[in-house]
């Protein structure tokens, strides 16, 4: 087994990143950045998104670990002082055998330069900054409403819990093979009517957008701006790609959640 690490640069998660290579090497597992069979994240959220985009082009073969630093995560099974079991699983519980596997967001955006595809692991959004967005909105290729507001977000089951909680979405398992899309402060009123509560969209269904003013929307994945021009419509669907987690030590999903959101366990 081969393993890459991926990690920010907070002090505390430079002190840990220097004891996982030192278990590693001690269990006789190799580091390789280039073509890892498992991706170690340490830090927090923010930091396996990262390991994410960075390996994705890899997700048929490589599986995903976290270990968090800082504050709680969804997507960190581990804390930095836990890597001695985490290593000692590794060395004991074959990755191939202890697997689980999530959903991803394919977005195609189309310009009038052409398309170009993004893989999301938690949300994509789109939206105007200085004034509102006015949009159409299709589902499953049949047009459902005309939206009017700052944006609107599609999320991940995995990305239900980050910024399209935020914005008043539900918290879906992330086994679920389901979008939702989420509204970003829309306005209702004689003109403009949207159903104003987040739609969950089946598997075999897709969203389109069509924002009205192409040249001034702002399109967003996984928090980072993409730069793109005359925007005329994004899709969004489930990716025939997956993302697969390291199962051996993973937490309860509902655990999680009330860590992260109630805290009274």
């Amino acid at each position: 087994m081969k393993v890459a690490i991926v990690h920010n640069d907070r002090v505390t998660t430079q002190v840990a990143v220097r004891h996982l290579k030192v278990l590693l090497a001690e269990k006789g597992i190799l580091q390789d950045q280039q073509h890892p069979d498992l991706v170690i994240s340490v830090g927090g959220d923010g930091t396996l998104i990262s390991a994410f985009h960075k390996y994705k082009k890899q997700l048929g073969r490589v599986c995903f670990a976290g270990i968090h630093t800082g504050h709680l995560g969804f997507y960190t099974d581990w804390r930095n002082y836990d890597m001695e079991k985490l290593v000692e699983a590794l060395a004991t519980h074959p990755v191939a055998e202890n697997e689980v596997a999530y959903p991803l967001l394919d977005m195609r955006v189309t310009t009038s330069c052409g398309v170009q595809n993004f893989l999301a692991l938690n949300e994509a959004s789109i939206k105007r900054i200085s004034k509102t967005m006015e949009a159409e909105v299709w589902i499953g290729g049949e047009r459902f409403e005309k939206f009017r507001g700052d944006g609107l977000c599609v999320s991940t089951p995995t990305g239900s819990t980050a910024y399209s909680k935020s914005l008043g979405g539900a918290v879906i398992h992330p086994r679920l093979k389901a979008l939702q899309l989420t509204e970003i402060a829309s306005i209702n009123n004689l003109v403009f009517r949207t159903v104003g509560s987040p739609i969950v969209i089946a598997p075999d269904e897709w969203i389109t957008i069509v924002p009205k003013n192409s040249d001034r929307a702002i399109v967003i994945v996984d928090g980072e701006r993409i730069s793109l021009t005359d925007v005329q419509k994004v899709d969004y669907r489930i990716a025939a790609e997956e993302i697969r987690f390291y199962q051996y030590g993973h937490h309860h999903f509902w655990e999680r959640v009330n860590d992260a959101f109630i805290g009274d366990r």
